[in-house]
């Protein structure tokens, strides 16, 4: 099997599609990959550093306003074609697939126009710009929400509700004794807080203002700041943690899966990765959604969980630190709720979702 795959812009759309490479060549060792992307995404680096064949071709988005660059973007996306058909056919793959983010745009597109079988693969509830433009050209579209077949109904045919293959990679996660590397007591009831691998500001103030409160809990706190905030939250929260050996704070968290593995509750944005893994493995969870993303995406994200009773929401203008503490002790302190919120979040987890695409693309290419 030979596939190319482009994504890029976030990690959103990027991890998923390492996670089904990954599943792939564990199925199929001799499956050739080529990734295409853009110079100036973090697809470069984080495409190339998994050891994945990389490609680039120049595309930008459109300005929602009116504006000059939106007429480069258009010379951009006709020359982009151009080179996507000639890697395309250089590469002669048997299918290729599109995990969002405006680069796959071009790419998906002249593979339809190649008559090659194409997949777009919609992580979040709401569709994307390039994902509902591409839709009327790919074979099939995979959806990880149920919510997100709406955003597709005039090609109803067409969807098929896959999951995201980043579930069936962390589904694997055990029970071990990583917090201790975090200074934490392995084994203890702990809650782990985050607002992504940049941080966001919003629940780093709440944190802070929650600090003298959570420090005297009957539960740990693990607390990742983002790498760009963390020196100026540690000298703040520096005072707090004197005595106190029941909370750790970090710039980031490189093995997020096994730390998942090991609390009983997040605190976290509610991106369309983030989500995958909490449902793959059964977490409950404390959801922020960034109110700053398209179509604000992640609020319809975290609905999709709340009203199923797999998590609880907080907007983000309603989260302070008497909010935050307030909801996380009311998980932390009563066992038998956050059960029941582990249980729905299992019952939405799509622990083979790498399989289930694959399938997919058997179903095309045979």
């Amino acid at each position: 099997m030979k596939i190319i795959l482009s994504g890029g812009g976030t990690g959103g759309h990027i991890y998923p599609a390492l996670a089904l490479i990954k599943r792939m060549k564990q199925l199929d060792p001799s499956t050739e990959v080529l990734y295409i992307g853009t110079e100036k995404g973090l697809e470069s680096k984080i495409v190339r550093n998994a050891g994945i064949s990389f490609k680039s071709i120049e595309i930008q988005g459109f300005k929602r306003s009116l504006s000059i660059s939106n007429f480069k973007t258009i010379q951009l996306f006709i020359t982009s074609i151009q080179k996507s058909k000639k890697l395309i056919k250089e590469f002669q793959p048997d299918v290729v697939i599109g995990t969002g983010g405006y680069v796959c745009a071009p790419v998906i597109y002249a593979a339809s126009k190649l008559t090659i079988p194409t997949i777009i693969h919609e992580q979040n509830s709401v569709a994307g710009v390039t994902n509902k433009f591409l839709a009327r050209y790919v074979t099939k579209i995979a959806v990880c929400f149920e919510e997100a077949k709406n955003e597709f109904s005039n090609y109803s045919e067409k969807v098929n509700y896959t999951g995201n293959p980043r579930a069936q990679e962390v589904v694997g996660a055990k029970p071990s004794p990583i917090l201790e590397d975090y200074q934490l007591i392995a084994n203890q009831p702990t809650v782990l807080i985050f607002g992504g691998s940049r941080g966001a500001k919003i629940l780093n103030k709440a944190f802070l203002e929650a600090l003298s409160r959570l420090k005297n809990r009957e539960y740990q706190v693990l607390f990742a700041t983002g790498e760009i905030h963390y020196e100026s939250l540690k000298k703040q929260a520096e005072p707090f943690l004197k005595n106190s050996s029941s909370i750790s704070v970090v710039p980031y968290i490189e093995n997020m899966p096994a730390v998942f593995a090991n609390v009983e509750l997040v605190v976290s944005r509610s991106g369309a990765t983030t989500l995958a893994e909490l449902t793959a493995l059964g977490l409950p969870s404390i959801l922020v959604p960034s109110p700053y993303v398209t179509n604000d995406h992640q609020t319809r994200n975290a609905e999709s969980l709340t009203k199923r009773g797999a998590a609880k929401m907080i907007a983000e203008s309603q989260l302070n630190g008497e909010s935050l503490i307030e909801s996380i002790d009311e998980l932390m302190l009563n066992k038998e709720l956050r059960k029941n919120m582990a249980d729905a979040a299992k019952k939405l987890g799509l622990p083979e979702a790498a399989d289930d695409l694959i399938q997919l693309i058997k179903e095309i290419t045979d």
